[in-house]
């Protein structure tokens, strides 16, 4: 069999997502998560201008010769335009393949691993109150995990809090539908180091040490106010702290793991094995936050895995609604095959994606299963698809309090 038909189907069922479609001569779908938070039409663009003529009549059961052909071939490599766009195709692939041999995709991948696969949940609050309201939401609902986020006194709006108030099923979506340019926040490192440790105090004492905590600090601190914000919030023990300092510069790392243990998570804007070198063989990190969609596909991430095994380096892939379920599905396969799987980040999509996906994976008491319907469990109504056109929205930007521009 062959490739027959490459099809893009962009859609906005309360966010944009954009999905390959990929037919084989035989008439097997399989489906890729193409999806790029605010920059979706450039992957879509570059797929339906300039892949999918390069996709028809190649053989479809070749998955790592059209992997090395879609990344070596242009000579303009990896960034996360290309590298969303070939994740794209080889999920895609890999859908159709387990589906030929009517199998999940976990059993390709060596079988699982574990019964099912810890996922943690987005617990926020503009305040304490809010966000333990939240939390304990979150543990009536199964969920052993959360990240928690929460307002930071003298700021408004920020990273990671919802804007729709106190619950537990927020619907949390920084991408604002705002017209042709983005939203913006202001913030406040000082105030932000001198607040969060006391909320880290207030969850053990409320919470117990049972319940596994999380915490984004999205890039916003330079690499001696991330060592110093590691080192102090070491007495609550958290899981984990993701994206302390910009990750572009892997030497930063080193400051903060010379001053503390808190296990640190770091690469959600990584699209590629070398951007770990460091953190992976210096053993800088410990957990690898990489998503499927962005990060060349389930060939590229499943070998990324297996590098960081080496250095006893865990995943915690990346899984927030701006990856579709197609991704989200592409990532519990992986999740549930792999030895040294961490944990898995997991913010159900509201009802309106889901008409548009329809899913195979079940979640029970803090975990989740990609289920056993052969390939990756899901399917895409074109016709509710449709119904959604897209909106354009782009990701805050963040400006210091007196106004000069900060990683936001």
């Amino acid at each position: 069999m062959t490739i027959e038909i490459v099809d893009v189907n962009i859609t906005s069922p309360g966010r944009n997502f954009v999905t390959l479609k990929i037919t084989t001569s035989d008439g097997i779908v399989g489906l890729g998560d193409a999806t790029l938070n605010g920059r979706e039409l450039a992957v879509a663009s570059y797929l339906s201008e300039h892949v999918a003529s390069m996709l028809i009549g190649r053989d479809e059961d070749r998955i790592e010769d059209t992997w090395q052909y879609l990344y070596r071939g242009p000579y303009w490599r990896r960034g996360p335009v290309t590298m969303a766009a070939i994740a794209a195709v080889d999920m895609a692939l890999w859908d159709i393949k387990a589906k030929k041999a009517g199998m999940p995709l976990y059993q390709l991948l060596g079988g699982a691993s574990r019964e099912g696969v810890r996922v943690y949940a987005h617990a926020s609050g503009t305040d304490y109150a809010a966000l333990k309201n939240a939390i304990t939401g979150y543990e009536e609902l199964g969920y052993t995990a959360v990240r928690v986020q929460t307002g930071v006194p003298g700021l408004g709006q920020i990273y990671g809090v919802s804007s729709t108030g106190p619950g537990v099923r927020y619907d949390y979506e920084p991408a604002k539908r705002s017209g042709d340019r983005p939203s913006e926040e202001t913030w406040d490192t000082r105030n932000y180091l001198n607040h969060m440790p006391g909320i880290f105090s207030q969850i053990r004492e409320d919470f117990g040490t049972d319940l596994r905590i999380l915490h984004d600090g999205h890039h916003r601190m330079s690499p001696i106010e991330a060592a110093r914000f590691a080192k102090d919030i070491e007495p609550y023990d958290l899981f984990w702290l993701e994206d302390c300092t910009p990750g572009e510069d892997q030497t930063a790392l080193r400051l903060v793991r010379q001053h503390s243990t808190t296990p640190l998570a770091i690469g959600e804007v990584f699209n590629s094995v070398f951007d770990y070198q460091t953190l992976i063989t210096e053993r800088l990190i410990d957990y690898v936050r990489s998503a499927v969609t962005h990060t060349g596909g389930i060939t590229a991430m499943k070998k990324l895995l297996d590098f960081a095994a080496i250095y006893g380096i865990k995943s915690g892939i990346h899984g927030p609604t701006d990856i579709s379920p197609v991704g989200m599905a592409a990532a519990l396969h992986l999740d549930l095959a792999i030895h040294n799987f961490g944990i898995q980040e997991y913010m159900p999509h509201n009802e309106q994606t889901l008409e548009v996906f329809q899913t195979s994976f079940t979640f029970d008491k803090g975990f989740l299963h990609p289920g056993d319907k052969p390939g990756l469990g899901v399917d895409l109504d074109e016709d509710a698809a449709a119904g959604h056109d897209y909106t354009k929205a782009y990701l805050p930007v963040n400006r210091l309090l007196d106004g000069t521009v900060h990683d936001w």
